[in-house]
This record gives structure tokens, sequence and C-alpha cells, in this order.
């Protein structure tokens, strides 16, 4: 039998699969636990909207089926004490009920219709008034995106009103396809809800961030508000897509469509990301926008243009196998966002990354290229932000220069 690239990228799925799999994990863990009060643990209250199917398991609430109507839940989650733990990791259950000094542990699972979700919202606005927005990647069920998220709310110390939006994934590797057609399915459903989050008086600020395929879902929630109202609204201020599973030719005619007076982007990158390299290969071979070098062109250019942020976290070393989850797992990262990112504020490439470091490196005489390359490779977040890159050629040119002036005055002695 002739060996197909169909076959390859088949006999490739069954491998990442081995490697994501989260086998011996228990099923069930979103059954409330009755733990007593754990000293240092923490809790996170989440609000999560879906558009996926009710399981009738105990502890699943929501399989990765397509739903007739959206449903709303709070679920309450504790999270063991700091001592216990490392920060960016999930402790999952090794069985149940869950050991709340070690493991995160279901406290609480709430039905709710939308007035208790306004009721919800009020009683949980910050005072920052800010409500961040979360929507999970490819390959997630529902209680991977309600922990995930509680981790990401508690180890970045966000001041935020957390939300939750999971669409239909049946949370395998082999339902590449219908995963991706369940975001379309539930793009009409984010946009509904981000607009009624953005209506209600007492917001101030919404932040959405996403993860893999829900950047495809959450783009174009917001390209579809953009075009029904004219805009996208006012108070969705801060987008953060995260390997972002988007052809970037697609990208760059949603940002054209969201127009002018969209929302600030922030994107992080990473070229060694396993899982985008494998969508790269199932949808035609087109560049995925969370994989991309920032640095050459036509990104560099169309990134600058647009006033998009690029994190780039190749050098960063990452917490799983498939690199597609440092945005997470990394607790510099997760501080970065709740520090600063997830607050709207600016981040440029001198404050953690590599662009000006080239410039430092270039103006220093004891230099040498060894040298040079060992920043480059060392730096483990390099942030490539309008203003650095307006910047980076003239630096690579100074770079460049101190290099000849080194190697001329090598060869002068």
């Amino acid at each position: 039998m002739r060996i197909t690239s169909y076959h390859r990228i088949i006999a490739l799925s069954a491998v990442l699969g081995v490697l994501s799999s989260c086998a011996g994990r228990p099923e069930g863990v979103l059954i409330p636990t009755a733990a007593a009060s754990v000293s240092g643990a923490s809790k996170v209250d989440v609000l999560v909207a879906t558009t996926r199917r009710p399981s009738e398991t105990p502890g699943v609430l929501f399989s990765g089926e397509r739903g007739a109507e959206p449903a709303i839940t709070e679920i309450a989650v504790s999270i063991p004490p700091d001592s216990a733990r490392e920060a960016g990791q999930v402790q999952w259950p090794k069985k149940l009920p869950a050991n709340p000094d070690k493991e995160f542990a279901t406290l609480s699972v709430t039905p709710m219709e939308k007035p208790q979700a306004h009721r919800w919202l009020h009683d949980h606005l910050p005072k920052s008034k800010r409500v961040m927005v979360f929507v999970h990647g490819f390959n997630n069920r529902y209680e991977d995106a309600i922990y995930r998220y509680a981790q990401i709310v508690h180890d970045s110390g966000a001041d935020v009103a957390p939300i939750l939006f999971t669409w239909p994934s049946r949370g395998s590797i082999f339902a590449y396809n219908y995963d991706k057609e369940s975001t379309n399915y539930s793009r009409d459903a984010l946009e509904d809800m981000l607009r009624t989050i953005a209506k209600n008086p007492e917001v101030g600020e919404v932040v959405v961030m996403a993860h893999s395929m829900g950047s495809w879902v959450t783009v174009e929630a917001l390209r579809q508000m953009a075009i029904r109202d004219g805009r996208v609204a006012p108070k969705i201020q801060n987008v953060i897509l995260a390997s972002p599973d988007l052809d970037v030719d697609v990208f760059g005619r949603q940002i054209a469509e969201i127009g002018p007076k969209g929302p600030h982007f922030t994107l992080f990158v990473s070229r060694d990301d396993r899982a985008l390299s494998l969508s790269r290969r199932i949808s035609g071979n087109i560049d995925r926008l969370g994989q991309v070098d920032p640095t050459v062109e036509p990104y560099r250019s169309e990134f600058e243009k647009q006033g998009i942020v690029v994190l780039d976290l190749t050098a960063l070393k990452g917490g799983d196998r498939l690199n597609h989850g440092k945005f997470a797992e990394s607790p510099e990262v997760v501080k970065l966002l709740g520090n600063r990112l997830i607050a709207g504020q600016t981040v440029t490439d001198s404050d953690v990354g590599l662009g000006d470091r080239i410039g430092a490196v270039a103006l220093g005489t004891a230099q040498t290229v060894g040298g040079a390359a060992s920043v480059a490779v060392n730096a483990p977040i390099s942030i490539f932000d309008p203003a650095t890159r307006r910047n980076y050629g003239d630096q690579v040119d100074r770079f460049g220069r101190a290099v000849g002036n080194t190697v001329e005055t090598a060869v002068g002695r």
C-alpha cells in the first residue's frame, strides 16, 4: 500500500494523541467535593457559558456534542496552597474525591439563567470593573477548560471577573474537523455574549483571551460584531491570542473587516509548536498565526501596520511535549499576563525581550558574534511591539557595523 501524506498525518496524530493523553485521570471531577477548609487554598469562581450538549454522566456536566441552546453555570474551584503546587500547572485529582491539600477540587456547581448571571457579574466585578472572557482551544473537554482557566486566573493574579466560553470540543486529537466546525457553530453565541457583557453599564472593560482554535471563533465573533454594529463594542479593548490556530491569510482579512476602531491585539507565538505544525499540514500547508516569526517579512511590516504586539516564546521551554500551552504553563508568562497584559498596559521589548538587547550587544565593544548569538538564544520571551519593530532594522545595522569593526580591529592587530 502506498503511504500518502494523509496516512502520515494520521500516524503523526496518533503519536501526538499519546503524548497529550490524560490517562489515569478520573471521570467526574466536577462532582462537588464536601471538603473541609484547607489552610492556604484558594477559591476561584468562574461563570461558564457553553454551547455544548448536557451530559447525563455525573460530574461531566456537558459533553463534546453540540447543544441546542447556550447554557450558563457558576463553578467554584479550589486550588491547593502554593506550597503544594507549581505555578502554571493544573494538579488533577488522582482519584475522587479530590484531595484539596494537593489537588484541584470542585466546590460547587450552580446552573443559572440569564438574570442570575447578571447578578453574578454584579457580585464578582472587582474595583477595576474588568471582565476577562477566556475561550479554550482544540481537544478540550468541559472540565479541561474550567480547571485550566481557574489556574490562569489564580496564577496570574488578574483583577477580573472571570467568564469562560466553552464550545463543543470532543476532546480527541482525531476530531480536528469536528472541533473546527463546532467553533463556527458557536460564533453567534460568543458574539451575543460579548455584546451583552459590553452593554452592561457596570462593566468598565472587557479583555478576551483565546487559545489555539479558540482564536478562530473569537476573531470571527468580533468580525461579525463589527459588521453588524459598525464596530466592535468599545469596552472590548484588548484581545490576547495564545498559540492561535489561524490561517495567516484569513486573519489578515478578519482584521481588515474589524477595522481601525477594533481592539488592541496581542499574540503569543512559538515556532516550535508541534500542534500547530500538524494543523499547518492539515490546512493546506499555510502558515498558522501562532507559529510565525515576527521578525521576518511580510509579518514584521503587517504587525507593525496593525499595531499588533507579538510575544515570541520560541526560546521558552514548554511544559508540554507539544509546546502548545506555554502561555498558561510558564510562570513568567502567566505573571506577565496578570501584571501587564490583562490590565491593558503596554509591554515593550525593552522590558523583557530581545529586540533592544540586539542594539545593546551591538554597541558593546567587547561583544563578539558568538556572544550576540548567545543573547538571542537565551532570551526566553522576545516581545516585538510596533516601536521596537520600527527600530529593529537600525539595530541590526548597528549590530552589523559593530561586528565589522570588531573583525577589522582583530585583523589590524
